[in-house]
Protein backbone atom coordinates (compact mmCIF):
# COMPACT_ATOMS: atom_id res chain seq x y z
CA UNK A 1 0.00 0.00 0.00
CA UNK A 2 1.29 3.41 -0.97
CA UNK A 3 -0.24 6.72 0.07
CA UNK A 4 0.70 10.15 -1.25
CA UNK A 5 -0.41 13.74 -1.20
CA UNK A 6 -0.08 15.74 -4.38
CA UNK A 7 -0.25 19.48 -4.92
CA UNK A 8 -0.68 20.50 -8.54
CA UNK A 9 -0.06 24.06 -9.67
CA UNK A 10 -0.57 25.64 -13.06
CA UNK A 11 -3.83 25.81 -15.01
CA UNK A 12 -5.65 23.40 -12.70
CA UNK A 13 -8.82 25.22 -11.62
CA UNK A 14 -11.80 26.01 -13.82
CA UNK A 15 -10.78 23.43 -16.43
CA UNK A 16 -12.45 20.24 -15.17
CA UNK A 17 -9.27 19.12 -13.42
CA UNK A 18 -10.93 17.67 -10.31
CA UNK A 19 -13.50 15.73 -12.31
CA UNK A 20 -10.83 14.39 -14.68
CA UNK A 21 -8.67 13.49 -11.67
CA UNK A 22 -11.53 11.46 -10.20
CA UNK A 23 -12.02 9.66 -13.52
CA UNK A 24 -8.28 8.91 -13.66
CA UNK A 25 -8.28 7.67 -10.06
CA UNK A 26 -11.20 5.36 -10.77
CA UNK A 27 -9.45 3.99 -13.88
CA UNK A 28 -6.19 3.51 -11.98
CA UNK A 29 -7.94 1.89 -9.03
CA UNK A 30 -6.79 4.34 -6.37
CA UNK A 31 -8.82 5.86 -3.54
CA UNK A 32 -8.65 9.30 -1.96
CA UNK A 33 -9.81 12.87 -2.43
CA UNK A 34 -9.23 15.88 -4.64
CA UNK A 35 -10.04 19.51 -3.80
CA UNK A 36 -9.27 23.04 -4.91
CA UNK A 37 -7.13 25.19 -2.65
CA UNK A 38 -7.52 28.92 -2.14
CA UNK A 39 -4.10 29.60 -3.71
CA UNK A 40 -5.31 28.30 -7.10
CA UNK A 41 -3.71 24.87 -6.79
CA UNK A 42 -5.32 21.45 -6.44
CA UNK A 43 -4.67 19.11 -3.50
CA UNK A 44 -4.96 15.34 -3.89
CA UNK A 45 -4.66 12.45 -1.46
CA UNK A 46 -4.31 9.09 -3.18
CA UNK A 47 -3.65 5.58 -1.95
CA UNK A 48 -3.59 2.07 -3.29
CA UNK A 49 -1.21 -0.51 -4.67
CA UNK A 50 2.24 0.95 -5.38
CA UNK A 51 2.09 0.53 -9.16
CA UNK A 52 -1.45 1.91 -9.41
CA UNK A 53 -0.51 4.99 -7.40
CA UNK A 54 2.55 5.58 -9.59
CA UNK A 55 0.46 5.38 -12.76
CA UNK A 56 -2.02 7.83 -11.21
CA UNK A 57 0.79 10.26 -10.31
CA UNK A 58 2.06 10.09 -13.89
CA UNK A 59 -1.44 10.85 -15.24
CA UNK A 60 -1.85 13.83 -12.90
CA UNK A 61 1.62 15.13 -13.80
CA UNK A 62 0.59 15.20 -17.48
CA UNK A 63 -2.80 16.76 -16.54
CA UNK A 64 -5.80 14.44 -16.60
CA UNK A 65 -7.70 16.99 -18.74
CA UNK A 66 -6.65 18.46 -22.07
CA UNK A 67 -7.78 21.87 -20.82
CA UNK A 68 -5.36 21.91 -17.87
CA UNK A 69 -1.61 22.24 -17.57
CA UNK A 70 0.37 21.13 -14.54
CA UNK A 71 3.42 23.34 -14.14
CA UNK A 72 4.58 21.76 -10.89
CA UNK A 73 3.53 18.67 -8.95
CA UNK A 74 4.62 18.17 -5.35
CA UNK A 75 4.51 14.55 -4.22
CA UNK A 76 4.80 13.52 -0.57
CA UNK A 77 4.60 10.04 0.90
CA UNK A 78 2.12 9.87 3.80
CA UNK A 79 0.39 7.34 6.02
CA UNK A 80 -2.68 5.71 4.42
CA UNK A 81 -6.07 7.10 5.48
CA UNK A 82 -7.94 3.97 4.34
CA UNK A 83 -10.23 5.69 1.86
CA UNK A 84 -12.88 3.43 0.33
CA UNK A 85 -13.35 5.39 -2.90
CA UNK A 86 -12.17 8.55 -4.64
CA UNK A 87 -14.16 11.74 -4.07
CA UNK A 88 -14.20 15.36 -5.07
CA UNK A 89 -14.41 17.51 -1.94
CA UNK A 90 -14.62 21.24 -1.30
Amino acid sequence: MRAVTLKATGRVQGVGFRWATKVAADKCGVNGIVRNLMDGSVFIEAEGEDQRVQVFIDVVRQSPTDFGKVKHLEVHEVEPQNYHDFRITN
